[in-house]
């Protein structure tokens, strides 16, 4: 077997696709969402956003153009459920020094929850010992810790809304290892990584009450329309009443 066949092979192995996830949503089981209304109060917070290429060799390369493309899109595409659920969505302030440093802390440790979450809970092949004895119970039960009390403009609202969204797009390398090992091996390789996170978070425990998240999501970021898709199926299933029916889904 050439070099070249050795190396599609272990590339293969490495780089296969994952398997669906089986579930990707869940509400904590001790929570009443009856109580959320129109006057509940809900933090949303900058989404953390990173878009960029996938190297041949599978690496993340970020693009500071089309990261800033997302973040305009997917702006957009978040005012308009700003206007579904009416004045229950307010925006954090802008941290600054120190608020600055904790909010990207926080966003940080949720996506990593959230990683997890997918790989232990939703995925059941793998899940932990207590997260399959809690899925027996139709337990759910994840939190970020009571220190998101000290964020910005914790003290004024309920609960936050944290997003966080990672788009690897495929160069042209990626795709042509990928063609290759299907044709030469018969073993798939990824080209391109598109996850999504959202969540309800209650201010005083941290407890994650609702969220949505997969390793698969859909729509081009760095496209209106497709920033517009993606947000909406982040708020899937998003427990807070709808005020004024706008945005329909």
């Amino acid at each position: 077997m050439s070099r070249l066949f050795v190396f599609l092979g272990m590339a293969a192995l490495l780089l296969a696709s994952p398997v669906s996830a089986q579930e990707r949503g869940a509400v904590r089981h001790d929570f009443d969402f009856s109580t959320l209304g129109t006057d509940t109060r809900i933090l949303v917070f900058r989404p953390r956003i990173k878009v960029g290429e996938q190297s041949t060799g599978g690496m993340f390369e970020p693009r500071a153009d089309w990261t800033e493309l997302a973040r305009e899109n997917i702006g957009s595409a978040l005012d308009v459920q700003r206007r579904r659920y009416g004045s229950s969505l307010i925006d954090a302030p802008e941290p600054i020094g120190e608020d600055a440093r904790l909010v990207d802390e926080y966003l940080a440790l949720f996506s990593a929850v959230s990683n997890s979450i997918i790989t232990y809970q939703f995925f059941r092949g793998d899940r932990l010992e207590t997260k399959k004895a809690d899925n027996r119970e139709d337990v759910f039960d994840w939190s970020l810790g009571p220190g998101v009390a000290e964020l910005p403009g914790a003290d004024q609202a309920d609960y936050a809304l944290f997003i966080s969204t990672e788009d690897h797009y495929g160069s042209t390398g990626r795709k042509a290892l990928q063609i290759l090992a299907a044709v030469t091996v018969g073993v798939g390789v990824t080209s391109g990584v598109h996850s999504g996170y959202a969540a309800l978070i209650d201010l005083k425990t941290g407890n994650i009450l609702w969220i949505n998240a997969d390793f698969q999501m859909g729509g081009d970021v760095r496209e209106a329309d497709g920033a517009e898709k993606r947000v909406r199926q982040l708020f899937e299933d998003f427990p807070l009443p709808v005020t004024d029916g706008s945005g329909e889904q």
